[in-house]
């Protein structure tokens, strides 16, 4: 069976002969006028999404044209080394485009990072700052009780009882919130722990095959974590699905996750689509697997259930000797 392949997009060819002329001017001597064209070329060629495999197919075509020209070894010397700097100043544009988007991913990898940490403080403020004002009330409660009637004591007591259900509900936000167990065990645990949780609640069976050991750095973990998360919430609350299946595994030093449930599905094309026409949690999906160098696809139809795929790149001096529980 033949596989159809995506054919890469030729520069048209208006755009090569002006790059041909304006490398040529250059050459023979533009100056930095031709220098400048070569510039705007350059942001013209950005703008039209041409790759970087096509316009160095585009320059190693014109200086060829211009080498065949000339027979003098001396001015190929020349032509070669002003063609150079012709080419630098033409990828200046995608070099600045590179900076930026190397600067708006620290930006997003600062900002999980600042919000993990209010996260993690929110968490153990619910933990341990509600669990206490709770053991207070629990005391003031027991002060009172024996000075009260037994039909009031009786009240007291099913209040008693509401109050170990509010902790319990805490504390298991809590853990959700920020699981100590990802700090200390890694994700896998902490998304069985997660997926144990809902599954409970929802009456919905999770079902998880992580073929990974090795513990990964932590803005990964998390990474993996919170996706997992978010994308267990949508499969309850907007899914309405009947099964979940998560599914890790590595591959030639890649880490590949998947989440896939069989709920109600959705146009999947619309979360390829603008911002503005994407959910909160699929952009933020989106923008924490970019920020930790991976890619994340999202596959759905309605009726059809969705799945999930992240695939990231690994570094060997990345894994250590800590092993997760599978």
């Amino acid at each position: 069976m033949k596989v159809a392949t995506r054919r890469k997009p030729k520069p048209q060819a208006g755009f090569v002969d002006e790059y041909c002329a304006s490398l040529r001017e250059y050459v023979d001597g533009g100056g930095e006028v031709a220098l400048g064209r070569a510039y705007e070329l350059g942001r013209r060629a950005l703008s039209d999404q041409k790759t970087l495999v096509e316009l160095v197919t585009l320059h190693h075509q014109a200086v060829l044209s211009l080498l065949g020209g000339t027979n003098s070894e001396k001015r190929r010397e020349v032509l070669l080394g002003a063609s150079a700097e012709y080419f630098a100043e033409f990828l200046s544009p995608y070099e600045m485009a590179h900076r930026g988007f190397q600067d708006a991913l620290n930006a997003m990898r600062n900002l999980n990072q600042t919000l993990e940490a209010e996260i993690k403080r929110i968490a153990y403020a619910v933990h341990d700052e509600a669990g206490q004002l709770l053991v207070a009330v629990h005391l003031a409660l027991a002060e009172v009780v024996p000075e009260l009637p037994e039909a009031q004591q009786v009240q007291v007591a099913r209040i008693k009882e509401l109050l170990n259900q509010v902790e319990k509900h805490l504390r298991r936000y809590s853990h959700e919130l920020r699981p100590t167990m990802l700090d200390d065990l890694g994700w896998i645990p902490a998304i069985r722990f997660l997926a144990e949780g809902i599954s409970k609640r929802a009456s919905l069976p999770i079902h998880i095959d992580a073929a990974v050991s090795e513990r990964l750095p932590g803005p990964m973990e998390t990474t993996l974590y919170r996706i997992v998360q978010e994308a267990l919430t949508n499969a309850v609350k907007h899914a309405k699905a009947t099964n979940v299946w998560i599914n890790a595994w590595k591959k030639n030093h890649m880490l590949y996750c998947s989440i896939r449930d069989d709920g109600r599905g959705f146009d999947s094309s619309g979360a390829h689509a603008a911002p503005a026409q994407k959910g909160l949690g699929l952009i933020a999906m989106h923008e924490r697997v970019t920020a930790i160098g991976g890619t994340l696809h999202i596959e759905s139809r309605p009726g059809r259930g969705a799945e999930i795929s992240i695939r990231l790149p690994l570094e060997v001096d990345h894994a250590n000797s800590h092993r997760t529980r599978r």
